[in-house]
């Protein structure tokens, strides 16, 4: 289908998302991913992973993009996306055992990144894990020249945007009921970190 948006990086870093998603969502019947952007994410970890519902969700400008790629890849495991706008949405109705996200921390004002948090924090089952995909600082040192230098491009586009340290994201999930468990190290100088909602928050 001609219409559907392509993100080529999406392309490129699935299988590597794909086999931390294989292990962290095992045991997962039903994953909220944020900010679905294209809708390739969703409907390709969805195709992968047949034993669990994938609830996308996006602001409504997307939603368009993503329904495409979830009409064409004709999966009854992958839900049409809801409308999500995570500064406009105090809480959902709906409990998951996990959440997902990829690539929207640094594009989000760290406002927007605080109440992504804070949704995740109030949907997630206990024990529900929350997989955050992208480029992270550590101790307030980039991972790479590379990354150094998309963080100047992404500021240049906004003063807002930027890549986060995962120290201030530790922070923001504690204060949400969540502690970090696992970092995993992925192509490209990227990360997955994984935080779990604790027992009786």
């Amino acid at each position: 289908m001609s219409e559907k948006p392509n993100a080529p990086a999406t392309e490129r870093n699935r299988e590597a998302i794909l086999q931390v998603l294989q292990s962290e969502f095992r045991d997962t019947k039903s994953v909220l991913e944020i900010g679905s952007g294209t809708g390739q994410h969703a409907v390709f970890l969805a195709r992968e992973l047949p034993y669990l519902t994938w609830q996308s969700s996006d602001r409504e400008i997307n939603h368009a993009g993503i329904n495409a790629w979830i009409a064409d890849a004709g999966l009854d495991n992958v839900l049409p996306p809801l409308a999500l706008d995570v500064q406009d949405t105090e809480t959902l109705n709906t409990a998951y055992g996990a959440v997902f996200s990829a690539n929207t921390a640094h594009i989000m004002s760290f406002q927007a990144v605080e109440c992504m948090f804070r949704i995740v924090g109030s949907c997630l089952a206990e024990e529900g894990l929350f997989c955050l995909y992208g480029p992270f600082n550590q101790d307030g040192t980039f991972s790479s020249a590379s990354n150094e230098k998309f963080d100047k491009s992404l500021k240049a586009q906004d003063a807002a945007m930027g890549i986060r340290d995962l120290a201030d994201l530790d922070a923001l999930a504690e204060a949400n009921g969540m502690r970090r468990i696992r970092l995993y190290a992925m192509p490209a100088n990227n990360n997955i970190a994984v935080w779990q909602k604790t027992r009786g928050r």
